[in-house]
């Protein structure tokens, strides 16, 4: 039996495309993956992500117990409602899972972890709380009356179509840069995304999620399933877990060097494995030259050996196919390598990982 988040009368009322995603029953797309892809990029859209798992970390040790845990900082977060991304590591370096941490206290912080890994990363966070014998309390806000929704609004005209249906949080909204969130309310509004675009992420009582939804669907906002995200993500050069990286991969090898503090003297969770193999390959991007669609384990012929695609697609922006790839270490932005799709090598370009943002091409 599938999971659904509370939105999944609406999803259906809607005619979307029903899809089994990691174990939960989620949209593909209402119609046209293209079509809400553009409305993302061009104008507003939004997507039930109301399968993650937001959870509480409370108690005097939280903060202790985040830094042995988050393989990046969170002590650089000092101001309430400010956030980090990152990674939890396996003692060998691997990737248990990526996530979001939210600073609200000193006492008090919201992660937001991955639906397909909920269950993995809340057993691994007890058994790391039970060896530490530290004071946390973990609260999963899936269930009873804390539960929650949540619901990305994205897109250039994403925060004035909030405004308009919810103007009681317009005042504490405007200012805060990426990466924060604040709470009005029972509304927990972050500006953080997955899309490459400026928008909210909504966090709502679960009981509130549909009338919100419906709402701004009444104001415009396109509903976006998971196809236009998977499109919008690679496009804006962000991960996903599964694909990317996972316990195999060092996060050194998956383009997140960014996210792990190997620089301070503070210890985590994998550091040492980190220090010990260093970075092995490299987490670059491919532009296709040629027809055709690059995808996941095609492998890549480079003159430094071979290589393989993580994520890739036809990118709606551009107009052309692109892929993440982990590649031989000398193999650089501007290089042509080959990719082996359907017993032909064809040409490709090597470039940034990163290759939409704000509606603009980077490549």
């Amino acid at each position: 039996m599938l999971k659904t988040t509370v939105l999944n009368t609406a999803h259906r009322a809607l005619g979307a495309r029903m899809v089994d995603f990691g174990g939960w029953e989620m949209p593909l797309h209402y119609g046209s993956q293209i079509e809400e892809h553009h409305a993302v990029r061009r104008d507003c859209g939004m997507f039930d992500v109301s399968h993650m798992c937001a959870v509480e970390a409370l108690g005097p040790d939280v903060k202790t117990f985040l830094l042995r845990l988050i393989a990046n900082d969170i002590g650089k977060l000092k101001t309430p409602g400010k956030a980090l991304y990152s990674t939890l590591l396996n003692e060998a370096g691997g990737v248990v899972d990526d996530l979001i941490v939210y600073y609200l206290s000193d006492t008090h912080y919201r992660l937001v972890i991955n639906a397909g890994s909920t269950d993995k990363d809340l057993a691994w966070m007890a058994e790391r709380l039970c060896e530490w014998r530290l004071d946390v309390c973990l609260i999963p806000l899936r269930t009873g009356p804390t539960a929650v929704a949540m619901i990305a609004v994205q897109g250039p005209h994403a925060k004035a179509r909030v405004w308009e249906v919810l103007p009681e949080v317009r005042p504490a909204t405007e200012k805060p840069g990426p990466f924060f969130a604040v709470e009005v309310g029972p509304l927990c509004i972050a500006t953080t995304g997955y899309t490459g675009e400026e928008g909210f992420e909504l966090t709502v009582p679960a009981a509130q999620a549909e009338d919100i939804w419906n709402a701004l669907l009444a104001a415009g906002v396109k509903p976006c399933g998971l196809g236009a995200r998977d499109t919008l993500r690679l496009e804006a050069g962000m991960n996903l877990y599964g694909q990317d990286m996972d316990e195999s991969v060092s996060p050194l090898d998956a383009g997140l060097a960014w996210t792990v503090d190997l620089a301070s003297e503070r210890d985590f969770v994998g550091k040492a494995a980190l220090l010990e193999k260093g970075r092995q390959r490299q987490f670059l991007g491919l532009k296709l030259l040629t027809q055709g669609v690059l995808r996941a384990h095609q492998k890549v012929v480079t003159a430094q050996g071979e290589g393989d695609i993580t994520s890739g697609s036809f990118s709606p922006t551009l107009g052309c196919s692109i892929a993440f790839a982990r590649l031989p270490l000398g193999v650089a932005i501007g290089d042509r390598v080959k990719v082996e799709i359907r017993g032909k090598r064809l040409d490709a370009e090597v470039t940034r990982p990163l290759f939409v943002r704000h509606g603009k091409a980077l490549i």
